[in-house]
């Protein structure tokens, strides 16, 4: 017993500590078990934790630091760095911090625009025979200056756009017979049916004619927009990207569906350490031709004077959303904005296929932007 007060002399409890830190036994516990926050010493025979007075410094900071919302793996990395690194890292983290919030408010404005144009339906949608918008289009697509085989289709129609991104041996002829199935909705009567109903039902043949012959890693994905009066339909599956460009700033409408984007939402990676990681291009949903195909569908609201923009990962994972507005905000036309994004592209090592779409919405009757 003697050694036993010996050994234990000078530490805390885990719930002193707790008291002293501000930190819950709870997340002491879990941060033990992350290697965060390590006890001073924990009783052989009943697994209680004792921590050491010298390490109330390093608890306080991990408190403040999660109350700042920064993530486990980044609290980590601050917590071995001296002082002054580890000033200038949570400056850097703040800051980026400032810039999601930032692009949040803008979404929030985006949807508060959406919602509040809502008249007689409660999802967003009005009778798309309401508003008559007319649409000038281009679409794009560049084997980048890295790949071997151009795998990327895209298509700008009448009423449809359309980009798939195809991977592996069978990945170029996938993407093309998706896009090729979905063009047939614009042959549908889009004033006896639903826009995003006929979208869907294309899109589970596109999901057929995607799926693999001999080759079980084969898919694509697809990112699509039907016209129909004021209303656009979206179809979205995969890591493709669509975009909308109106006076408040760039928007980004869909979510992607890869392994890295998941880690993101879970607090377990940084949207700065994103892009580099080594399972990037790992998609989680897609185009495979299986049966278990659940694409995401939205049905927004158009209005004149916007450009909308889809494109795949060989422009969106290499060219950083301010200088793609940038880009958008300054072509006089689609055909001009899709070309500058290719090139965008190939300024930043184009080390993918490129596929691009852009389109200009206006009020019948007026000329489109540019």
């Amino acid at each position: 017993m003697d050694g036993e007060r010996r050994t234990d002399a000078g530490l805390l409890t885990i719930g002193a500590f707790a008291r002293a830190s501000r930190l819950s036994p709870k997340a002491l516990r879990l941060y033990d078990e992350l290697g965060l926050l390590t006890p001073a010493r924990v009783d052989p025979v009943s697994g209680y934790r004792h921590y050491a007075p010298a390490q109330l410094a390093r608890a306080r900071l991990v408190a403040w630091l999660r109350r700042l919302g920064m993530p486990l793996a980044r609290i980590r990395e601050v917590c071995e760095l001296p002082p002054a690194a580890a000033a200038g890292a949570v400056a850097a983290y703040w800051e980026r911090v400032e810039a999601d919030t930032a692009a949040r408010r803008d979404l929030a404005a985006f949807l508060v625009d959406q919602l509040s144009r809502t008249r007689e339906h409660p999802d967003m949608t009005e009778p798309h025979t309401h508003t008559a918008l007319t649409m000038r289009c281009a679409a794009l697509t560049d084997r980048g200056l890295v790949r071997t085989a151009h795998q990327d289709a895209a298509y700008a129609g009448p009423r449809l756009l359309a980009v798939a991104d195809g991977y592996g041996a069978g990945g170029g002829p996938a993407a093309t017979a998706a896009i090729e199935q979905l063009k047939t909705v614009e042959e549908t009567d889009l004033t006896a049916t639903d826009p995003l109903t006929a979208l869907e039902e294309a899109a589970h043949r596109a999901n057929r004619a995607a799926a693999p012959s001999g080759d079980a890693a084969t898919g694509s994905t697809l990112t699509a927009l039907l016209r129909a009066g004021s209303q656009l339909a979206l179809v979205h599956v995969g890591d493709s990207r669509a975009y909308v460009l109106r006076d408040s700033g760039l928007f980004r409408i869909t979510h992607d569906h890869s392994l890295v984007q998941s880690l993101v939402d879970e607090g377990r990676l940084t949207p700065e350490e994103a892009p580099g990681h080594p399972q990037r291009a790992l998609l989680l949903r897609s185009l495979d031709g299986g049966p278990a195909f659940a694409p995401d569908l939205q049905l927004l609201q158009a209005r004149p004077g916007e450009r909308y923009l889809l494109c795949t990962d060989g422009l969106s994972a290499v060219a950083p959303s301010e200088a793609v507005q940038d880009v958008l905000t300054a072509a006089a036309d689609p055909a001009q904005a899709v070309r500058d994004l290719v090139a965008l592209a190939h300024a930043a090592g184009a080390p993918d296929n490129i596929a691009c779409v852009v389109a200009d919405m206006a009020a019948a009757g007026e000329t489109a932007q540019g």
